[in-house]
């Protein structure tokens, strides 16, 4: 084989680059938006202004957003308009629930699996956290509070109850953004000394209790701010 035909072949051989549809990279975008708060509970928007906002064209945002009203991260309210669910304490309980079921396990999970490069990553997260907190840096706190539990539990390794506990992530964290703003960093809740010690440890009952606690502190104050609010749909 000459060289020229050899490289043909290693042409023709190489994967082909997959392409993101662009329905995904607005369902992203629009995902991360709602997460951290960024469209705020009650806050109803119109079709034609995300297409605007995000710069991209009406059948993906389209898309987009059935996929996120299913999720119960957005619902419709006609007229072309969408808005981010108001959690009723009925509805916070619901969630509260959940976490309490589900987190716990994970983190224990993660603690019968975790490595010095897990506990090295996890404690670079908590220390931006830390300085989201000292600043009074409302989205770097949210971000980083998000990464770092997400980070415990895909070290978990049980993608179900994960993906699970994201889609829960989805539903209270437009109101963990509210709470940051009616009480400040300096006053949230966190128990991440306490995992990360328990973590390091390899005590597995102590991180999953310090996992209960965190999720307890932080959905009380949420439940404070959903008082008076209807009831959950």
């Amino acid at each position: 084989m000459d060289a020229e035909t050899a490289g043909t072949a290693k042409s023709s051989d190489a994967t082909p680059e997959v392409k993101t549809p662009a329905h995904q990279h607005v369902y992203e975008r629009l995902r991360t938006l709602i997460l951290f708060g960024d469209l705020a509970p009650g806050q109803a928007v119109t079709i034609q202004g995300l297409t605007t906002a995000l710069d991209a064209g009406m059948t993906p945002v389209r898309e987009a957003l059935r996929r996120l009203i299913a999720e119960g991260a957005l619902t419709h309210l006609g007229n072309r308009r969408v808005t981010v669910p108001v959690l009723s304490p009925d509805c916070v309980d619901e969630l509260g629930f959940m976490r309490k079921s589900l987190e716990p396990e994970l983190t224990k999970r993660a603690a019968e699996r975790m490595t010095a490069e897990g506990l090295e990553a996890l404690r670079a997260c908590d220390t931006a956290l830390n300085h989201a907190i000292g600043r009074g840096d409302i989205g770097g706190y949210l971000t980083h509070n998000y990464q770092f539990h997400t980070l415990i539990y895909s070290i978990a390794d049980a993608p179900i109850m994960a993906a699970t506990v994201d889609r829960l992530w989805l539903r209270f964290g437009p109101s963990l953004r509210v709470v940051c703003g009616r009480f400040g960093t300096s006053n949230l809740p966190d128990k991440h000394a306490e995992l990360l010690n328990a973590l390091s440890s390899g005590d597995v009952a102590l991180a999953a209790a310090a996992m209960a606690e965190d999720v307890d502190q932080g959905m009380d104050l949420i439940y404070a701010a959903s008082e008076g609010q209807p009831a959950c749909n």
